[in-house]
């Protein structure tokens, strides 16, 4: 039942996806390639996954999810809402640096030293990317704000 459930969700996404990008235009146009045209093809995949989680879990029959299932799962979102929170407060790259090595360190996949070099690395080649390649600034949160940035 989870799984239907779960399907619908995800498939009312894509639905949601599929229609506002069709505002935007799809296909291509006299300067390229529509700007709608990359959210409706990830919608109508979202979707045609959802169809294929809806008739698996119809057909699935048991327990949902174990124990150890939602260990996993709470292992993946807990630190992902944490840094989703964390963006308005610290900024993207104060946010990612403690998501990558929280990730990495607290349950012991890396080294702290290692864990340490990938979480300052990650915002740098984040900051060379988009604020001086592609010229577009992510949120740099109250604590930039804070100190003059």
């Amino acid at each position: 039942m989870l799984e239907v459930l779960t399907a619908v969700l995800t498939g009312s996404f894509g639905l949601a996806v599929i229609i506002s990008s069709l505002d935007n235009g799809i296909g291509w146009g006299e300067a390229g390639v529509d700007p709608g045209t990359f959210p409706f093809l990830t919608g109508v995949i979202i979707l045609a996954g959802s169809l294929y989680n809806l008739a698996r879990g119809w057909l699935a029959a048991g327990i949902a999810v174990s124990r150890a299932d939602l260990r996993r799962i709470a292992g993946l979102f807990v630190p992902a809402a944490i840094f989703v929170g964390a963006i308005p407060l610290a900024g993207m790259y104060v946010a990612s640096a403690g998501y990558i090595f929280g990730v990495l360190a607290l349950p012991k996949h890396q080294s702290l030293a290692r864990s340490l070099i990938i979480a300052v690395a990650t915002p740098v080649a984040l900051y060379i990317v988009f604020e001086r390649m592609f010229q577009v600034s992510l949120p740099h949160g109250e604590l930039a704000a804070a100190l003059g940035y």
